[in-house]
């Protein structure tokens, strides 16, 4: 690896940022591409738009020279590595969508230079790398992967909103196309990361990352089953959870919610099936996890309903105060939130919704929620709170007034044990 060089990052979100900040601070230069004028533009200022990355950070390493973000990808001819980290989300059907990532290798390719390293990070199939990834590097550059340049996969593992996860302790699976290439992938990571966990190819590491969401995403949906078996009984999931992680083995705790978010757990569990099919393979256990957890929106939906009509509330006009539209707990992001799920069934029963989350003060632009682009969090005050018939817990946000909701809220329906310590008992307060 060349030591002299700038590595160059594709992809300036809740991946590649971090990824670009910890090079930077071990010495390495970095070029942050991305295609959006505006973020460039304000890292270039030393602005931070996540909320787990400094603005402060930005401006030291811009200020060092180490770092500079570029939406010119002519500039990847000046460097020794590119690592890609951009969305594979799903398309139609949740097939999966690999257009950022393929779109991306021919802005690369004509620009590589023998001895380029490139690495994607991007969560995806077995296979993209050495397949698809592959063709349209060779295509547009006219070299060969694994001669005339590097290939290899090495799946990100961020762990948004959790003060003790870093970057550099988080260990790295790098897998190669070759065995050259590994040695130069692991050359890079080496440089930042402390743990570096070399498998034998990048089919494998790409499927270390789906089989690691896939986890999740099954274990979540057994707790999700068991909430609602419980309630049936009259046990509380949250208790028997809290007492059963005592077990110092065999035994992992996992809590119930409102339904998966973030770009990953939702996700991966279709891009493997999807794979799976191709190759006369059933995944019936993942799918009926899938199945679980995307039927909590209107499981948690239907006990707000419930709450409204006992309470005397007619539904249609009934007002609702979503607490949290973020996916995940201390995070500023949205994408695949359960919250817009829960939006779109309680208005289709003619409740007015409005939200309050501290970490989204507007709502994003994006494809899937439209007509909610635009819309702004309410400043959660005792008279907002008396103005809704019923307040949803979607996300446990520690900037969140608790005391306030549990002093003011009418009505609480509560899909994250949020409130329990100070509610626990009191006739307006359920869990869902």
């Amino acid at each position: 690896m060349e030591q002299s060089k700038a590595i160059g990052i594709v992809g300036m979100g809740y991946v590649g940022l971090p990824l670009a900040m910890q090079f930077c601070r071990v010495g390495v230069r970095v070029l942050g591409f991305d295609v959006d004028r505006e973020k460039v533009a304000r890292l270039n200022a030393g602005s931070s738009y996540i909320l787990h990355i400094e603005s402060r950070a930005i401006q030291e390493q811009r200020s060092s020279g180490r770092f500079e973000a570029t939406t010119d990808f002519s500039r990847v001819s000046g460097c020794s590595a590119v690592i890609i980290c951009v969305p594979t989300p799903l398309g139609e059907g949740r097939t999966p969508d690999l257009s950022y990532v393929l779109a991306t290798g021919r802005s690369l390719a004509p620009h590589l230079r023998t001895g380029t390293l490139v690495v994607l990070e991007s969560t995806t199939y077995p296979g993209t790398t050495d397949t698809e990834l592959r063709e349209v590097l060779e295509q547009g550059s006219g070299m060969k992967a694994g001669q005339d340049f590097h290939l290899a996969f090495s799946p990100e593992r961020e762990d948004p909103g959790n003060p003790e996860s870093k970057v550099h302790d988080i260990p790295k699976v790098v897998g190669g196309l070759t065995p050259a290439c590994l040695e130069k992938a692991m050359a890079l990571y080496g440089r930042a990361i402390r743990t570096l966990v070399p498998v034998a190819d990048c089919r494998v590491a790409e499927a270390v990352k789906l089989t690691e969401n896939i986890f999740r995403a099954v274990n979540i949906a057994m707790v999700n089953e068991l909430k609602g078996v419980y309630e049936a009984m009259g046990i509380d999931v949250w208790d028997v959870i809290a007492a059963a992680k005592t077990k110092p083995f065999g035994f992992m705790p996992f809590y119930p919610g409102p339904g998966l978010g973030g770009h990953c757990i939702p996700i991966d569990p279709f891009y493997l099936s999807w794979k799976a099919k191709q190759h006369g393979q059933e995944t019936r256990f993942i799918e009926l996890a899938g199945e679980v957890n995307r039927a909590m929106p209107a499981r948690v939906v239907d006990k707000v309903i419930q709450v409204l009509e006992d309470g005397g509330v007619g539904v249609g006009g009934a007002r609702v105060l979503l607490i949290g539209i973020a996916y995940k707990s201390n995070v500023d992001d949205d994408r695949e939130s359960p919250g817009y799920a829960l939006w779109r069934l309680l208005e289709e029963r003619g409740v007015v919704v409005a939200y309050h989350d501290p970490h989204v003060p507007v709502i994003r632009p994006s494809r899937e929620h439209s007509s909610l682009a635009g819309r702004a969090s309410l400043e959660l005050t005792a008279e907002v709170l008396a103005a809704h018939d019923l307040v949803l817990v979607a996300t446990h946000h520690a900037a969140v007034d608790w005391t306030l909701i549990a002093q003011h809220a009418l009505r609480v329906v509560d899909t994250r044990n949020a409130l329990a310590d100070q509610m626990q008992g009191m006739p307006h307060y359920f869990k869902a």
